[in-house]
């Protein structure tokens, strides 16, 4: 039986100690802010927040090329002959990353098994997929079973996400200008998650921080009950808020295991810094 191997994109937002412990192959986005690039999951992701802040000017994101994704997939054939490769990347109504993997896969001229999976989510949306299929290769399972585990793991999943300032979701063009200035005077805080394509939209509108954080633990005990979960607390550049709702969350919920992780720079210039989510799947 041949091995399995794990490819993703940084937007993943996978800690680094846990792709190099699990081997999962990391093949990054781009952010240019000025003069400056910034490989996400790779550069000091401190100091590109500080530059976003500092930024009059939305930063640039762009996806990987084919020819990353190809020397990656060449690079793991080349050690592991006889394996498939499977890639799993960014919502592809968010990004051209997918895209770009299959033209890097059709590049090789040997007849890989490479499966390019879309993930139709963001972050650790489907970054805690990334680190159950590598357990699962890791342990002997075959391609098949792990792409099943995947489309079971899409309906069992729930994302939201609380950011601090609408600022950078207008200057990404999320909202309008007039939203964005009405929505800081008021103190409003739109709490966002993904579409089952990947597309970014608000669930509701709060005024206030604390009730924002409130509301997502009701939307999440509408969500799971008291039916046990796996709970991954994600920021961006700052933990304080993030950890309080994870807090909140954890004090309603059935929580199995606790995870964290930092927002990295492409998901982090459209959501900006401050931003808090919770990620979570029905065990």
């Amino acid at each position: 039986m041949s091995s399995v191997k794990i490819v993703t994109d940084s937007s993943s937002d996978i800690p680094k100690r846990m792709r190099e412990q699990l081997g999962i192959e990391l093949v990054p986005l781009k952010v240019t802010i000025g003069e400056d690039l910034y490989l996400d999951g790779v550069s000091d992701s401190g100091e590109f927040y500080e530059k976003l802040k500092a930024s009059p000017e939305p930063p640039r994101t762009s996806q990987p090329s084919p020819a990353e994704f190809s020397e990656v997939y060449g690079r793991i054939l080349k050690q592991h002959p006889d394996a498939s490769i499977l890639s799993f990347h960014l919502a592809s109504v968010l990004s051209g990353t997918c895209q770009s993997a299959m033209l890097g896969a059709s590049m090789l001229e040997t007849d890989a098994d490479i499966t390019v999976v879309d993930s139709k989510s963001a972050s650790y949306g489907f970054g805690a997929f990334v680190v159950k299929a590598a357990e699962m290769a890791a342990a002997g399972s075959a391609k098949e079973d792990i792409l099943e585990a995947f489309e079971q793991f899409r309906l069992d999943r729930k994302l939201y996400f609380l950011v601090d300032t609408l600022e950078y979701l207008q200057k990404g063009g999320r909202i309008g200008k007039a939203a964005a200035l009405l929505g800081t005077i008021l103190n409003i805080k739109p709490i966002l998650t993904l579409s089952e394509e990947g597309e970014v939209f608000p669930v509701d509108k709060v005024r206030g921080q604390k009730k924002a954080m409130a509301r997502i633990v009701e939307l999440l005990k509408r969500d799971f009950g008291r039916d046990p979960v796996d709970m991954t607390v994600g920021w961006a550049y700052r933990s304080e808020l993030a950890l309080e709702l994870a807090g909140l969350a954890q004090a309603e919920l059935n929580v199995r295991t606790v995870r964290q992780t930092e927002i990295g720079a492409a998901i982090g210039t459209h959501a900006g810094p401050g931003t808090a989510a919770l990620f979570m799947n029905r065990v």
